[in-house]
């Protein structure tokens, strides 16, 4: 652009609208002419008190909406800016202009056509607190930029007014997140419902506060947004009439796709993946299991940097520098890079600790029996039933991170050591899964695992497979198993009638008297194992 158009522009964004005016009659003419002088759509964003907030500079086709601050955004708020943009069409608000209005929360979203080089008419659209004709945003009648018959400010405010009114009432702390789930699966709608449950209890777990669920079924994954663009307005607009400020995807996504979906809505995304090392990162209460989780929070975090930090790069260079310095995303990818070394040089300190205790352990010829299990089956419960200890169980995933080892005499005076481990679950980051190496290999030690199986789950069968899978990926299938199917007292008939056809013991973690059971098939189990190994 020529210089006199950079000036134009720049005065342009110094004037001020009146805020009963979607766009002042003087405004609309500048932005007619200038438009219409260097061959390009131009767009204003407007605040509600009239000011002009930012001025874009498009194609002749089309603008794009740069990031913008999180302004008017919190408690499911419209933004409080207006988009009004010129267009050298003549069909006014088009799909791509109700994306836009919805994926940011604008206020309105305004079209001004041209006469030549002069206003025309001045379209206006705006989001619906309900669902009219099936449509969630109205335009309003064309009208010249010169005649507007209605106050701009006093319709926005009856709109957030209406927004709030029909949000369901929501008793929801301060301190949590309000989230929007959001599964899109290539699979069939009941596994796409059944995973979608378990990302509600993970939700749960970590404390945020569901508002609702939203499944999409693809025959493949959008490569940008993992869903389409239709879907993604449509999530926008229950967000905003709920009150969400967390979007939680139960699929991993792309750094790319993360970083679209996050420029696209600009609420807050989060994968199923990062939820899962956040609740790890609260429960962790050993050096072990905290060095553990930042390594791999720091290996989840490594290849989602992007450049988007870079404008002061290549700081390090100057003059009698060899080079031209390192950028802003280099420095960090180096000291998250340092960080990781330290962390594996220090876990493997730690891991020698624990080998020598195991060391230990083995010269007093004591059996280990160690529990494994989908989380939340029921293991530190049955730990604390058993051995009589006060071990942190509660009704929520992973509430147990860190290993814990306790004695237990059966009562043909036999003393075994049991421990419990972290509970599986299915699509383990596998971040995740190499950090806990430490942690895992005090299962190879094990002479006995007691896979302890929540058959109150509708998904147990499921969940046996998870694990399953997990116990042969590790290389332990090969040490003696033996099931144990807790929770008998929230059972169905159904369920514990076929339990008779299935190899196993029948337990409630929480009825001392259901165990004795188990401890004779433990016993029996650990003396054959013991005598073909002596």
């Amino acid at each position: 652009m020529k210089r006199q158009h950079l000036r134009a522009l720049e005065r342009l964004a110094q004037k001020k609208v009146s805020p009963a005016d979607v766009v002042g009659r003087d405004i609309a003419r500048t932005l007619a002419s200038l438009s219409a002088e260097i061959n390009r759509q131009i767009g204003l964003l407007i605040h509600r008190s009239g000011i002009i907030a930012k001025v874009i500079v498009g194609d002749h086709d089309r603008i794009v909406i740069p990031a913008l601050p999180n302004v008017g955004t919190a408690g499911g708020r419209l933004r409080g800016l207006r988009c009004v943009h010129t267009s050298f069409g003549k069909s006014g608000i088009n799909d791509e202009d109700i994306m836009d209005m919805a994926c940011l929360r604008l206020d309105l979203m305004a079209v001004l056509t041209l006469d030549n080089d002069l206003p025309d008419l001045l379209y206006t659209a705006h989001l619906l607190p309900r669902k009219v004709d099936d449509r969630d945003w109205q335009v309003l009648e064309a009208e010249h930029p010169a005649h507007q018959s209605y106050s701009c400010v006093e319709l926005i405010e009856a709109l957030e007014g209406e927004f709030v009114r029909a949000r369901p009432l929501q008793e929801v702390d301060a301190d949590h997140d309000r989230a929007l789930l959001i599964s899109v699966s290539t699979g069939s709608r009941v596994e796409a419902e059944d995973s979608m449950a378990e990302l509600a209890e993970l939700a749960r777990s970590a404390g945020v506060v569901v508002l609702g669920e939203v499944i999409q079924r693809r025959k493949q994954m959008h490569p940008r947004f993992i869903l389409g663009r239709g879907k993604l307005m449509e999530i926008m607009l229950t967000s905003l009439r709920l009150g969400v400020n967390l979007l939680l995807f139960d699929q991993e996504l792309s750094p790319s796709q993360m970083r679209s979906v996050t420029d696209h809505t600009d609420l807050r995304v989060i994968d199923r993946t990062q939820l899962i090392l956040d609740i790890f990162a609260g429960r962790a209460r050993s050096r072990e299991g905290k060095l553990q989780i930042e390594m791999a929070q720091l290996k989840y975090m490594l290849p989602k940097l992007t450049t988007r930090d870079d404008a002061l790069s290549r700081l390090t260079g100057g003059i009698g520098a060899r080079g031209p310095g390192e950028t802003r995303l280099e420095i960090d990818k180096r000291r998250i890079n340092d960080r990781i070394a330290r962390l594996a040089k220090e876990l493997k300190n730690v891991g020698q600790q624990r080998f020598h205790r195991r060391n230990r352990r083995r010269k007093r010829d004591v059996p280990v029996i160690s529990l494994v299990g989908y989380t939340n089956a029921g293991k530190s419960t049955l730990l604390n039933t058993l051995t009589r200890s006060d071990i942190q169980a509660e009704d929520l995933l992973f509430a147990t991170l860190d290993p814990t080892s306790r004695r237990l005499r059966f009562p043909q005076d036999l003393e075994v050591i049991v421990t419990d481990t972290v509970g599986f679950i299915r699509n383990l980051p596998a971040e995740l899964l190499k950090a806990f190496e430490s942690t895992l290999e005090e299962l190879f030690e094990a002479d006995l695992l007691l896979h302890v199986i929540d058959i109150s789950n509708p998904m147990w069968q499921q969940q046996v497979e998870v694990v399953e899978s997990l116990l042969r990926e590790l290389d332990l299938d090969s040490i003696p198993c033996l099931n144990v199917f807790n929770k008998i007292d929230k059972a169905s008939m159904e369920t514990l009638t076929g339990l008779n056809r299935l190899d196993g013991v029948a337990v409630s973690a929480i009825d001392a008297s259901s165990l004795e059971p188990l401890l004779i098939r433990a016993q029996d189990i650990l003396e054959k194992t013991l005598l073909t190994e002596g």
